[in-house]
């Protein structure tokens, strides 16, 4: 019988992911604003949001150390900035389904990869449950297709948002959940913001329209201040590994969503796709009992105190 805990912490999870995958039509309303001036202003946005809810709960924001700081670059370098230009790049030698199919394999990887790294066996469960996600994800989104460096900047769109849970790992372990994503959130602003300078200059920065402007304030809000943190939680709660398998409800969560907005028919193979991927995160998330307590490591911390919350 799962804890309260663990079904608490899937729900953060899940709920994150959930949101993410419903904020694509969102992201679609800034096609005509600056990206990297966008990314920018999001992120601080999200940053802002979080570092008012730590205050506001009298708590306050840690130094990271050299190890934390580390981590933390990671996430905002590969999982985030790296990650979003990424798939703008990738997209224009892949159709959307190639790209989402390749990263919809992130759940494999990380029931092999954290477990090996934290010098564990991988759970078999976490294993099949993955496999039969990726596979629920290829059928939802029609595989696609690629030329030229398709293929190659699709992985390199997967190894972004691996490492957009690894390199977080450590920082959430030490500092929290909260307090890891707001260091990143302010980290990416700034990096973005000097980005977006150097490279488009004083055309960064032109004022957002209404409709721009709410899509950054939704996106800062519930897709990096409330998503960033809830999937942190899942991850110390319940490890790297078993919350894998929710990245999958990414492109069902998508494809809801353009249902609802009559962007997209429901057919029957994204209906199939789609029951994969809840098969294959139930059978993901399952845990045995076991009666020998588990010391717990980088790939599965104990939840910082602040994490429960």
């Amino acid at each position: 019988m799962a804890k309260t805990g663990d079904i608490r912490a899937v729900a953060f999870g899940g709920g994150s992911i959930l949101l993410v995958g419903a904020s694509f039509p969102v992201t679609g309303l800034l096609q005509g604003y600056p990206v990297l001036a966008g990314q920018a202003v999001r992120y601080a946005i999200g940053g802002l949001i979080l570092l008012g809810v730590l205050l506001a709960r009298g708590r306050r924001l840690p130094l990271p150390g050299l190890r934390d700081l580390a981590g933390i670059l990671g996430m905002v370098v590969a999982g985030m900035l790296g990650f979003n230009a990424a798939i703008l790049v990738a997209e224009r030698y892949a159709t959307p389904g190639f790209v989402t199919a390749v990263v919809g394999c992130t759940p494999l990887v990380l029931a092999i990869a954290v477990p090996l790294l934290g010098r564990r066996r991988p759970a078999m469960a976490a294993v099949l449950g993955a496999g039969i996600v990726v596979g629920g994800v290829a059928v939802l989104t029609g595989g696609g297709s690629w030329h030229g460096p398709g293929l190659l900047l699709a992985l390199a769109c997967m190894a972004g948002e691996v490492l957009f849970t690894l390199c977080g790992i450590g920082p959430v372990q030490r500092l929290g959940a909260m307090e890891a994503s707001t260091w990143a959130s302010f980290i990416a602003a700034i990096g973005g913001a000097g980005i977006a300078s150097i490279v488009d200059g004083g055309a960064a920065w032109r004022l957002p329209t209404p409709t721009e402007g709410t899509a950054l304030v939704v996106l800062g809000v519930f897709v990096t201040a409330v998503a960033f943190t809830g999937w942190y939680t899942c991850v110390a709660r319940i490890g790297a590994d078993r919350a894998g398998v929710l990245v999958g409800l990414m492109p069902v969560s998508g494809l809801v969503v353009s249902v609802l907005l009559h962007a997209q028919a429901l057919t029957v193979t994204a209906a199939v796709g789609a029951s994969a991927v809840a098969a294959g995160c139930t059978l993901g998330l399952y845990r045995r009992r076991v009666s020998a307590r588990r010391e717990p490591s980088e790939a599965r911390p104990m939840p910082h105190p602040a994490a429960r919350r």
